[in-house]
């Protein structure tokens, strides 16, 4: 008999933050999708199972991607340097659902 691992996630940390954009205001007003900043280890159905936790709305459509890093230059000294990269996921959800930013 085989044992199973099942290894429950912290979700409060699957979200880092909302990305609060002028895209994002757009697509969240015309089309009621949310982006948020996600955990790089995270996934579509731990990133369900938080939305539904921590704004209790359930979503209908999750869509993960990953940001690439950069190479930037300070304008100051004229150093180059890296911006690092991330995963960012936008939320779907059903008409008539709404999450608040406070």
């Amino acid at each position: 008999m085989a044992l199973l691992k099942t290894t429950k996630k912290d979700l409060s940390s699957v979200l880092k933050k909302p990305r609060i954009t002028e895209k994002g205001a757009v697509i969240s007003g015309i089309s009621n999708v949310y982006p948020f900043d996600i955990s790089p280890d995270a996934t579509k159905k731990d990133i369900i199972e938080a939305v539904k936790m921590i704004y209790k709305v359930t979503p209908v459509k999750v869509a993960v991607l990953t940001i690439p890093s950069k190479s930037v230059r300070s304008r100051r000294s004229g150093k180059m340097g890296t911006k690092s990269g991330g995963k960012k996921a936008y939320v779907y959800l059903k008409k008539g659902d709404k999450i608040e930013f406070v």
